[in-house]
């Protein structure tokens, strides 16, 4: 292994090799190339997320023959290199990889190479390998790394990029012109080499960079080493050349009304993109976001569309680019509206255009015609898409874009992929397959879902339910240090795109606000609402206090009402329609001791659902109750001291309770959240949705509780 430079150091990338970490896995090239990839994959500087790819070649013994043959561990399909592992690599002979070339029946035939790479494969259990396979098949260096880095693809994307990469490098790096990925592409850049033998490194235009070494550390010190005198050559030419994208045409709102001005736009915009299906969305007014977009250029810069392959076919072809000012009124929400329609129809018809004018006979049918990217001058960039990951990776995609589209302009000036080469590349039949390969979107995929009181017990149970069947959460509790509890739960159970938190006392207006301000801000909206929160009092007649009586009122009937009051303006905003799902009790329904506050509470509850889904009916959102009984696990409310009074009414010791409960039941089953985490899907699954006004007991079967 080559000795490590320690004192390495560069301005524009991370140097993260660590010489003791790397020590431990001498000797072992495929653990090394995962390390190597892993920290490539860690600055987003170097690669986006999910592109580039990256491999090693090594000799093992052939289980065939039990002689030595060449293998080669690349990245396998659809896998990240930031977080790669062994099992997301593809392994394959090398000699049969590169003897392809005897039956390869040129460009017009590279589709039907995928398939053959098949028959090269070494390691059975290993990944599907990538359209990037032969590139790196058919160069010999032993370690190579492709990369998406901005500050290259600047270069690569600039009008002069094969003029300025060979003065750059002084002939160290070759050039050559952009090619859609495949089996020719990996022979031309093989002729690179021949042509340019010493070289470390080839450019491809408009798309990215190669770069190889004999171990994974001179490979990854290469790599490093490359960016860093691109990103150096920009930002020598971002000094001498003034402001970026021919400054500034307007100013930015400053940061809180940026995001205000965003959140009362968010659900508009989610509306006009769920057209065909529900997307979730992503909002960022990120510095590098607001320069180009206040900019002078934007109009000229933005429909040109991206240039690497990766970028667009995230972000879609271009962006919409609204015609709002920054800092206008938005509170007319059918004006608003009005406004806007034109625009999006306007690109629907563009992106039609440009699938009717570009596609092939074989080509598959036309996806979704709405935006990914929208971008709003002053304010910021919202992204929409199938999920919250997919909408966040597309928005930061689009910042590589930008980056791209900054750097080629301040050293030439900027050029995108031709529209037919973008198709090529949308509408491949390969990336097609790999869309149908992916698994079927779940019941709740693109809903976005709050439930109040999520930080435990029941309203937690609902979040994680609704969250394996693919829906996005919005945690929240006044108790901050139990809300936080929950999100951190949340992370490692589902990851950061799972959920956003927000802290939430329903008695509060300003609290509710802010809580569909952050839905707006994190996802886009909403589309189901859970009032769960509430508390319980149990008091003989005489013992209930006014402050007693106005606590109960106050969270369980004018909190319900309130947060489904707010609910309701967002989910107009958008008119696709949305539940929302009352927690209430078999005490709105049943007698019992020592309960009139919570009793006739309920009741409240019960009674306002159905007022509410006579109402609001018209707009295609439904009103549905779930009640509950003795619901005793993780609840704050058995933690108090409604389990004493409880017991005590009925003659019996706290311990007994769940018991008893569970005793006087038809089932004899005690209620677990679990189970109203089952109910209110079965509300929201699609299977019901035709049904609003209804009432689901899930109490185990109370006969005082049925509603005949």
């Amino acid at each position: 292994m080559s000795e490590v430079k320690t004192n390495t150091t560069f301005k524009h990338v991370s140097y993260l090799w660590d010489e003791a970490k790397a020590a431990e896995l001498e000797g072992d090239e495929v653990a090394l190339l995962i390390y190597r990839s892993n920290l490539l994959g860690a600055d987003l500087r170097l690669t986006n997320y999910g592109g580039g790819n990256t491999s090693c070649k090594t000799t093992a013994k052939d289980p065939l023959t039990g002689q030595d043959t060449e293998v080669m561990w690349i990245k396998g399909s659809g896998g990240d290199i930031g977080t790669l592992k062994k099992s997301g690599l593809a392994a394959l002979y090398v000699d049969r990889l590169r003897s392809l070339e005897q039956v390869y029946r040129g460009i017009e035939h590279e589709d039907e190479m995928v398939e053959l790479f098949n028959h090269s494969i070494f390691d059975l259990a290993s990944k599907a390998p990538s359209i990037d396979t032969p590139l790196h098949g058919f160069l010999p260096f032993r370690h190579i790394d492709h990369l998406h880095p901005d500050a290259a693809i600047a270069i690569a994307a600039a009008k002069d990029g094969k003029r300025i990469t060979q003065e750059l490098f002084g002939g160290t790096i070759g050039w050559v012109d952009w090619q859609r990925p495949g089996f020719d592409l990996g022979l031309q850049l093989r002729q690179c080499l021949d042509e340019n033998p010493g070289i470390r490194g080839i450019m491809l235009g408009s798309h990215g960079l190669f770069t190889w070494g004999d171990t994974a550390y001179e490979s990854y010190l290469n790599t490093l080493e490359v960016i860093e005198q691109c990103a150096e050559y920009l930002e020598e030419n971002f000094a001498q050349n003034g402001p970026a994208f021919g400054g500034a045409r307007i100013e930015s709102l400053p940061a809180e009304q940026r995001l205000q001005q965003a959140a009362a736009l968010a659900p508009v915009l989610r509306g006009f993109c769920s057209s065909e299906r529900h997307m979730v969305g992503h909002f960022t007014d990120d510095a590098r976001v607001l320069e180009f977009i206040n900019s002078n250029d934007l109009a000229r810069l933005a429909p040109l569309g991206t240039s690497c392959p990766d970028h667009f076919l995230r972000t879609k072809i271009s962006p919409l680019v609204l015609d709002l000012e920054p800092g206008e009124d938005l509170s007319d929400v059918k004006a608003l509206k009005a406004r806007l329609a034109p625009a999006f129809e306007e690109y629907r018809q563009m992106y039609t255009q440009y699938y009717e004018g570009c596609k092939h006979p074989n080509s598959p049918a036309i996806r979704d015609t709405n935006p990914v990217i929208i971008l709003y001058p002053g304010v910021g960039m919202f992204s929409f898409s199938k999920d919250k990951q997919t909408a966040r990776v597309a928005s930061e995609f689009y910042v590589n874009a930008i980056n791209v589209m900054k750097g080629a302009e301040a050293i030439s000036e900027y050029t995108s992929l031709p529209r037919q080469e973008a198709f090529d590349i949308e509408y491949w039949l390969l990336e097609e397959a790999k869309l149908q390969r992916m698994p079927k979107p779940k019941a709740l995929s693109g809903k976005i879902a709050l439930i109040t009181g999520s930080a435990g017990g029941i309203g937690k149970a609902i979040a994680k339910k609704f969250v394996e069947e693919g829906a996005v959460v919005i945690l929240n509790d006044m108790n901050e240090e139990r809300l936080q509890g929950a999100g951190e739960e949340f992370r490692k159970l589902y990851g950061k795109d799972s959920y956003a938190t927000a802290t939430l006392d329903v008695t509060k207006e300003d609290q509710i606000q802010e809580a569909f301000e952050v839905a707006a801000l994190a996802f886009g909206g909403v589309d189901i609402v859970i009032n769960n929160a509430g508390l319980s009092i149990s008091k003989t007649i005489e013992a209930h206090e006014e402050k007693d009586w106005d606590l109960l009122y106050d969270v369980l009937v004018k909190g319900q009402f309130f947060v489904t009051q707010a609910a309701t303006e967002v989910m107009r905003k958008q008119a696709i329609g949305g539940d929302v799902l009352n927690i209430v009790s078999k005490n709105a329904l049943v007698s019992g001791p020592n309960n009139a506050g919570y009793g006739s509470a309920k009741a409240a509850q019960l009674h306002l659902s159905r007022l509410n889904a006579a109402e609001l009916g018209a707009d295609g959102i439904r009103v549905n109750v779930v009640n509950p009984d003795a619901v005793i696990s993780d609840s704050n409310i058995w933690a108090g001291g409604w389990a004493e009074g409880r017991a005590k009414a009925y003659g019996i010791t706290v311990e007994e309770l769940p018991a008893y409960y569970a005793k006087r039941t038809l089932l004899n089953q005690i209620i677990l959240p679990e189970d109203i985490a089952n109910a209110c899907f079965a509300f929201v699954g699609g299977l019901l949705s035709k049904s609003t006004g209804n009432m689901l007991n899930v109490d185990g079967g109370v006969a005082m509780a049925f509603p005949r």
